[in-house]
């Protein structure tokens, strides 16, 4: 199991240093049920703002549960964390919700952000395509994060690059959303990949 979430030791981390000179607003996007909530409750210093409702029959009728037994709730706006990434940088992280009735609304969310953090399912690879689809129109830099599910297939990450047809500049990398330190790593992969583009975030 992954670690805690760093919600749980927020105590100390409710106001900004006053180092930081930099905040910037990203992304996490992703499908139905692929793990954003959990990834920014993994991440968030601060307790994270979550707009989760229970899950209706309704909801059933419009929401592919294949695979997704135990899926009880679902986020209808948004989910809000922080993390500061080093004394002078604050990250600001958006959850959207997965559903593609939702999708006008996360499109309105992308105002202001630098980029996204695109979690993957490989057991649903091809539920990625409209999200990052979405994100090229927009033309906000984004990597991919394969969310690692226990009972999801293993297949080397080139392949995984050819199927989602990716450009061999964006970012790929695995992580288990649950765990604060796997997250870290793919969000970083994202911040990187930022830097790159003429100091992105040196600029935000």
């Amino acid at each position: 199991m992954g670690s805690a979430p760093a919600s749980e030791h927020a105590a100390g981390n409710l106001y900004l240093r006053p180092s930081v000179q930099t905040a910037a607003k990203l992304l996490v996007v992703g499908h139905f049920a692929v793990g954003k909530t959990t990834l920014v409750g993994a991440l968030s210093e601060i307790r994270p703002l979550r707009t989760e409702e229970v899950m209706t029959e309704a909801g059933a009728l419009v929401d592919d549960l294949a695979g997704m037994k135990d899926k009880t709730t679902t986020t209808v706006a948004l989910d809000f964390g922080r993390l500061t990434l080093n004394d002078r940088l604050v990250l600001y992280l958006f959850g959207t919700p997965g559903q593609q009735r939702f999708t006008q609304l996360w499109q309105d969310m992308t105002r202001g952000a630098l980029g996204a953090l695109v979690l993957a399912d490989t057991r649903r690879l091809n539920q990625s395509f409209e999200v990052m689809g979405v994100l090229e129109e927009l033309g906000l830099p984004y990597a991919v994060a394969l969310n690692q599910f226990d009972d999801a297939p293993s297949h080397d990450l080139d392949e995984i690059r050819e199927a989602l047809d990716l450009l061999p500049e964006t970012p790929l990398v695995r992580c288990d959303a649950r765990d604060r330190i796997s997250s870290t790593h793919a969000l970083i992969a994202l911040v990187e990949y930022l830097l790159t583009r003429t100091g992105t975030l040196e600029n935000a």
